[in-house]
This record gives structure tokens, C-alpha cells and sequence, in this order.
């Protein structure tokens, strides 16, 4: 479950995703719009006139236990019964490039594979000039939501499938510097599988 909030883009509206749908409908009720899959399964909520939540920060964020209560009352009062339970810090995890190849149609992109875990191992495009087979890096797994509000799915980029993305410091909402392009890539010795957030890198 991801949280997202940024007052000045959207005002005190708070938005939750559950989980990825690309069949959604909607259905108003006071204050809360609720986005549902073809199935009328409760993928996401859009919850407006949240100042008594006091909120703060922008892009995702997570919620104190007293505004989790808070807001499963109100979601209660009108018939919604969800738990309030997840962390979006848990989509970013320290990942291992394996292979490294050309895109076979397009000149500017890489498929990588890259190892998550101990078990998995991902197929990502990738258009940072800097990836490179062995380097160290942080993975936004399918599911993240990332600082900017874009959600990472499964896609296809010029046909070819990718299962994530590879993270630079702008768009892990890192201080970045414009001269520097590519990826974050990280100390070889970080070891893999291993939350992001966990590394506190500022």
C-alpha cells in the first residue's frame, strides 16, 4: 500500500494505492473517491479535505500510527474496511546488474538482468549510458511509487519487457548534480537484497 501526498500540487487530498490495475472505474462518496478493478475489487482511494491528518513532506510518505487511526475511522464511518498496513520503502532494494545488452531496437537503451535476491533475478530496461554489467544499484521493483507520483509496472519498452527500473539519485529524490547523468551506481561491497532506505545515503 502506497501513500502518496503534495499539498501544493493537489491540495489536502490524500491518494492511496492498493495495489496495480490498468481497468479502473470510480465510484464518489463523501469526500473520498474510490478507484476499482473491472472485478470491483478496491484498488485505490483518493481521500480529499485531510487537514486533520496533519500531513507533511511530499511525494510518498508513510503515517504515524495516530493518523492511520484517524483515517481507518473515517474510512469506517463510511463502509470502507481496508488495512492501513504497508510501506513503499520496501519497493526499493539494493539489486546486482548481471548482464548488460544492447536493446535490439533502440540505440539509446540497455537490457539488463539483475539479481534482487538470492532467488530472483529481474529483466529491466534501462536508458542510463552509465549501466554497466557488475555494478551495484537500487532497483524500484514493480509496485514503487516513486517521489515524482509514477507508479513502476511491468511494461514494454520498443517490445521488450521490463520488470522494474534502475534509480538515479533525482528520481530516488536524492540532492543530485545536473553535470552528472545515469544511474546512482553504488559501492560494490553493499550487499544485495537490502533495503534502500537502510543505506542512508543523503
Amino acid at each position: 500500500m502506497l501513500f502518496f501526498y503534495n499539498k501544493k500540487m493537489l491540495g489536502e487530498t490524500l491518494l492511496i494505492t492498493i495495489q496495480n490495475s490498468d481497468d479502473i472505474t470510480f465510484e464518489n462518496k463523501k469526500n473520498i473517491t474510490m478507484l476499482k478493478d473491472k472485478n470491483g475489487i478496491l484498488v485505490g482511494l483518493n481521500i480529499f479535505n485531510v487537514e486533520n491528518l496533519k500531513l507533511s513532506g511530499e511525494g510518498n510518505i508513510d503515517l504515524t500510527e495516530e493518523q492511520k487511526e484517524i483515517l481507518q475511522k473515517r474510512l469506517e464511518k463510511n463502509g470502507i474496511k481496508i488495512d492501513l498496513e504497508g510501506n513503499n520503502d520496501d519497493y526499493f532494494v539494493v539489486g546486482e546488474v548481471k548482464t548488460c545488452e544492447k536493446h535490439p531496437d533502440a540505440d539509446k537503451l540497455s537490457v539488463t538482468m539483475v539479481k534482487v535476491s538470492d532467488e530472483e533475478v529481474l529483466q529491466i530496461v534501462c536508458g542510463a549510458s552509465n549501466v554497466a554489467a557488475g555494478q551495484k544499484v537500487v532497483v524500484a521493483l514493480v509496485g514503487a511509487m516513486m517521489p515524482s507520483g509514477l507508479l513502476i509496472k511491468k511494461s514494454k519498452l520498443r517490445g521488450v519487457e521490463s520488470n522494474g527500473m534502475l534509480c538515479s539519485r533525482r528520481e530516488l529524490g536524492l540532492p543530485y548534480d545536473e553535470e552528472i547523468k545515469g544511474i546512482l551506481v553504488l559501492d560494490n561491497s553493499t550487499e544485495l537484497g537490502i533495503k534502500f532506505r537502510d543505506l542512508n545515503i543523503k
